[in-house]
């Protein structure tokens, strides 16, 4: 018999998942199991048990499992989950005791530990959920330690991962660039990725996939994780020489000295069906969370954006910002959003951040006359914001210096600073003046911008600004919020909380964004990415790109545009106005349906399909980015579907098939007619698309049909 007693076992079940607990000899918890539902005859102490090996020479004794906050006291030769440094700087070695398990709701386990034999030192809280919808896993723990004491590291509890998941998955990315896939094997040692920007970071979206060798986008074994978290961040997939593998998230440097130190909270997703099957689970959760917001509003959440910002820049005049208004709604834009320049004394970036006041010269009467305006063309109206920065030719870093954060030789970015707003006076002057802006305008929308990394500064700038964010949710909640910074900057499932939509890039570049969409597809659900249609000459990477493939690119996903309407030709506005009335016509089933990538078996195609819960009707968008190796395009396999069933199948826009491509129409759908096809052979063979040349879209719908229409 082992040398150790199991106890305090317990689980939570939920959306076919289970996660089991169990602690041994009354220390941290383990996660023994995080995957498919277990039968409820499962004895979770013999479980527990049988996740042990058998001790070797040279190791130290007893051998214990992974723990949740795995610690140096007992043994453990890898990361820990906790570092604590007492008043005099020491490091200590802290050795909790489990003293009480607990339920936390209907679908929660608290654990509370304290150290041992000292009734008044460090005390421990882990909480777990399993979200029945979703069957996501929301781990997060708490650590409270004597006065003087700091936590230099306290991890979003550790997890294990399963030996067959060799794969660790995550995502690189730049400025106009984000959301780069990257692979990397497990291998003896620690993967790390830490965001110093005081921010998420473009380069780091807090996310990591764990693998099997045989997974794909359909099929095989993961585990994804998140950190719901906005600011610097640190992730550590990690082997251990004895073949165990952990995975820790944590925000990064937060080492003041204080009484209670909390870990943000962390998403876990397991699927046996491949990487769609995780996505589908985060794409679950966002939903969840945002319609209660949504519903609030009573209104469509998801309008025609129409963002000024690539036809002027800080050019605003009323009279040219009337006209483009017109022209955008003409288009079918739903909401204007004033973009940077409207405030006092902004004519370029070296200036005014920080005076949130209208700018008069510009607008002599408000933005009441140009407000008025949107609105009479049947539009809302939205406004651009970057609260958290100053330059110093402003009024507010003259009358208060000490507000920025960081010392004063410090290097500018884009010719501004950050503004310390983990004080509380700098945050209630900003919510002073974004609040009188609101409250005096009918607005319903504002672009929360930040345009710059922090030099400097701990996770409590962090923490300010979701204070900050938190409190104008709070005060006007008939307003959406968007996360932007400098595009993809600042995502992730903690400022999601607040904020319905993401600036996913700065990039207007559709063949960026065809990637880019795709990518981010495996963490944020569609309707939450913005993407308009950019300009025909794109101003980031300097491409022409055509207007249906710009324009159904943006269809993918929240939809707008951002361009000069002014330079559209009569065949650019009816195409952006067909796909545009395309897209209303369809957008929540788009945003209700579940998404699935299509492994294409071509690194230049780029195919999604969404499918009603009763599989009952398809959209696949099938995205050309450049010249594939062979000279017919491959046959999509199809995912979702019921196999017994017949789709009637058409493409939504024959008119963009290219007749140099498909000299010989063979293909019935090219010709503007229609296929019925069974589920089963659309997901074993696939569907044959018309050939496509680079840089073009091809979209199609399939409609269940009953046996007698057959």
């Amino acid at each position: 018999m082992p040398d150790f007693a199991v106890s305090d076992v317990c689980r939570l079940d939920g959306g076919g998942r289970t996660a089991a607990f169990a602690s041994f000899n009354k220390g941290v918890p383990c996660l023994i199991h995080f995957g498919p539902a277990l039968a409820r005859t499962d004895d979770l102490a013999t479980l527990a048990i049988a996740t042990i090996p058998n001790v070797g020479a040279g190791q130290i004794d007893p051998f214990l499992p992974l723990t949740l906050c795995p610690l140096a006291i007992t043994g453990w030769q890898g990361h820990p989950g906790m570092i604590l440094q007492t008043a005099d700087g020491r490091d200590y070695l802290a050795n909790p005791q489990l003293v009480e398990t607990e339920s936390d709701g209907a679908d929660g386990i608290r654990f509370t530990l304290l150290d041992r034999g000292k009734p008044d030192g460090v005390k421990l809280v882990i909480s777990a959920r399993l979200d029945p919808g979703t069957g996501i896993l929301q781990l997060r723990q708490t650590v409270t330690i004597p006065d003087g004491w700091s936590c230099s590291w306290l991890a979003a509890p550790a997890v294990p991962v399963s030996t067959g998941m060799s794969r660790i998955i995550d995502h690189s990315g730049r400025w106009c660039g984000e959301f780069q896939r990257q692979e990397v094997p497990f291998r003896t040692g620690a993967h790390s990725r830490e965001s110093r920007e005081g921010r998420t970071g473009h380069a780091h979206f807090p996310g990591v996939t764990l693998a099997t060798p045989a997974t794909g986008e359909h099929t095989g074994a993961c585990l994804a994780v998140t950190l719901a978290w906005s600011g610097g961040h640190r992730m550590l997939a990690e082997e251990l020489p004895d073949g165990r593998r952990q995975v820790q998230f944590g925000v990064l440097d937060d080492a003041l000295a204080r009484a209670e130190v909390a870990s943000p909270t962390m998403l876990l997703s397991w699927s046996g069906d491949g990487f769609n099957g995780v996505s589908r689970a985060f794409h679950g959760h966002l939903r969840a969370v945002q319609a209660p917001v949504n519903a609030r509003r009573k209104r469509e959440p998801r309008p025609v954006h129409y963002n000024c910002w690539e036809a002027v820049y800080f050019r605003h005049d009323l009279n040219e910002l009337k006209s483009i208004a017109s022209l955008a709604a003409e288009l079918g834009a739903e909401r204007f959003v004033l973009d940077d320049g409207w405030f006092r004394g902004r004519d370029d970036d070296t200036s005014s951040l920080g005076d949130w006041e209208i700018d008069k010269t510009k607008f002599p009467d408000g933005l009441a006359p140009l407000i008025d305006h949107v609105h009479g063309e049947g539009m809302r109206f939205g406004l651009w914001f970057e609260p958290e920065m100053v330059n110093r030719d402003s009024d507010l870093f003259r009358a208060h210096p000490d507000y920025m954060l960081g010392p004063d030789d410090q290097p500018s970015g884009r010719n501004q600073h950050v503004l310390d707003i983990a004080r509380p006076e700098v945050r209630a002057h900003l919510f002073g003046q974004i609040d009188a802006i609101l409250s005096s305008h009918e607005i319903d929308y504002v672009k929360w911008d930040h345009n710059r990394p922090l030099t400097g500064g701990d996770p409590d700038q962090a923490r300010g600004f979701m204070m900050l964010l938190s409190d104008l949710v709070l005060a006007h909640p008939g307003v959406d919020f968007e996360s932007c910074s400098s595009g993809g900057g600042r995502i992730d499932f903690g400022v999601l909380e607040l904020a319905n939509r993401v600036w996913l890039s700065d990039s207007n570049d559709a063949l960026e964004r065809l990637r880019m969409q795709h990518e981010a597809s495996r963490w944020i659900a569609p309707e939450v990415q913005g993407s308009h249609v950019g300009p025909r000459h794109c101003h980031t990477s300097g491409r022409v790109l055509s207007m249906p493939f710009r324009a159904w690119v943006a269809a993918q996903r929240h939809m707008g545009f951002e361009m000069d309407p002014r330079e559209l030709t009569a065949d650019e506005s009816q195409t952006l106005r067909r796909v545009t009335t395309w897209w209303k016509q369809n957008r929540d089933f788009l945003f209700s349906g579940a998404l699935h990538r299509l492994e294409s078996d071509d690194a230049e195609v780029f195919a999604e399909m969404t499918v009603d819960g009763a599989a009952d009707r398809f959209i696949l968008f099938a995205g050309q980015a450049g010249a594939s190796e062979q000279i017919y395009r491959r046959p999509l396999v199809a995912a979702g579907l019921d196999p017994d069933a017949v789709y009637e199948i058409r493409l939504v826009n024959p008119e963009d098939v290219s007749p140099l491509a498909n000299r010989r129409m063979v293909n019935t759908l090219a010709n503007g007619g229609t296929m019925q096809l069974s589920g089963a052979f659309l997901m074993s063979h696939g569907l044959r698309l018309p050939n496509a040349v680079p840089a073009s879209m091809t979209v199609l719908e399939g409609q269940r049909i009953e046996p007698e229409d057959q």
